[in-house]
């Protein structure tokens, strides 16, 4: 089987080249034998999650005294990566977003008591997180959610709904985006709160068909005079909203890092299939389109994979990498569009037949365009920073 070095990042430390050796078998182990099944079933098991959390994968962006291993950003994008060549979209899906897009909400603002309830069973992967902030009227622009959480004594009364939430129906606790001051305008007046699965006035609604990323639950939820204790507020009242934008960096490290291992993996099984498919007296290989569509394709994955590792790494070191993180969810998940979409088309009639990976992968690279900040709002990210 084909694998290419797609400008394989330099100074990676021993211990992130054998995690990542340790999560390719993980992959080949569990999830190539198991995917379709899990697509069938419409979500991943909990021993997935419990299997990370025993090899230590479950928390790497949380702090060492409570039970993380803090390994950073760059770790991150490795481990998104290696999910993301398992060419099974919805394992990156529900993993991501409970590794790098809720919990960390907790690790990076919790109070000391929140962050010793939720974090060691977050990184065992005995509960499962999920971050709820998009509603129908509030994707990309947070700004005008209008789920309300209003305080009453000790407790804050919760009522609206969210849509589209990643391990909506599997999580057990999910930070949720509220507005706590009614009057202030825009992105002022947000606040995040905590809420574990089965607390009264918690609707969870129905499991939503999805387009790709099968093998992940996404769900509505609904708030019906919803009480949480005042403890449950996450982070500072009325900041929510600087929150949610602050861990989008991180989220959209993930996301840029999974659209390039898939964009891999994509190229290299399509090096494979062209190897092998005879047509017009030789193999699609020895066609020269062939070979330079692929190079060239290839020549971009190396590109945005690049920019993402260097994104971390400026991540890493506390540098203002606003423009360069933008750059790299924008410029991996367009490629990544762009490479499965054309690795069908080398695949012809097979590519498009359900149960081949690349007709899989098509279908999952879809969203990646659209969530965790779509292109044009990542593009005036940047450019309003020009």
């Amino acid at each position: 089987m084909t694998t290419i070095s797609f400008a394989e990042p330099i100074g990676l430390p021993d211990e992130l080249l054998m995690m990542r050796e340790q999560l390719r078998r993980f992959i080949e182990q569990t999830v190539l034998p198991n995917g379709e099944a899990w697509e069938n079933e419409g979500m991943i098991p909990r021993s997935v999650f419990r299997s990370l959390g025993e090899m230590g994968l479950l928390g790497m962006r949380h702090p060492v005294e409570h039970g993380g291993t803090d390994m950073g950003p760059v770790a991150s994008v490795l481990f998104a990566e290696e999910l993301g060549r398992s060419t099974y979209g919805g394992v990156p899906a529900s993993v991501l977003v409970h590794t790098d897009m809720s919990a960390t909400h907790i690790s990076r603002r919790g109070t000391e008591e929140q962050k010793l309830k939720y974090l060691p069973e977050f990184i065992t992967g005995e509960k499962v997180a999920a971050i709820a902030v998009t509603e129908p009227g509030a994707g990309s622009d947070v700004a005008r959610l209008k789920t309300r959480a209003v305080r009453d004594g000790d407790e804050y009364v919760i009522n609206g709904s969210k849509i589209y939430i990643t391990n909506g129906i599997y999580g057990d606790v999910y930070i949720i985006a509220c507005r706590t001051d009614p009057e202030a305008k825009g992105s002022r007046g947000i606040s995040l709160f905590i809420v574990e699965k089965g607390t009264p006035g918690l609707i969870i609604g129905k499991k939503l068909l999805k387009h790709g990323d099968l093998c992940s639950d996404t769900a509505e939820l609904f708030f019906e005079d919803l009480r949480v204790p005042a403890d449950n507020l996450l982070g500072d009242l009325h900041k929510g909203f600087y929150a949610i934008m602050d861990n989008f960096q991180n989220e959209r490290l993930v996301l840029a890092g999974y659209s390039m291992g898939a964009s891999m993996r994509a190229i290299e099984l399509t090096i494979d299939h062209a190897r092998l498919r005879e047509v017009f007296g030789g193999t699609l290989w020895d066609l020269q389109a062939t070979r330079q569509k692929l190079a060239m394709l290839a020549t971009k994955v190396s590109a945005a994979r690049s920019l993402t590792y260097h994104a971390a790494a400026m991540e890493a070191a506390g540098m203002d990498c606003t423009v360069e993180i933008s750059q790299a969810k924008v410029l991996a998940c367009e490629v990544h569009v762009e490479v499965v979409n054309s690795c069908l088309q080398l695949h012809g009639g097979m590519g498009y037949m359900r149960g081949t990976p690349i007709e899989r992968m098509v279908r999952d690279a879809r969203l990646q365009t659209i969530g965790g900040g779509a292109t044009e709002v990542m593009l005036e990210e940047i450019a309003k920073r020009f």
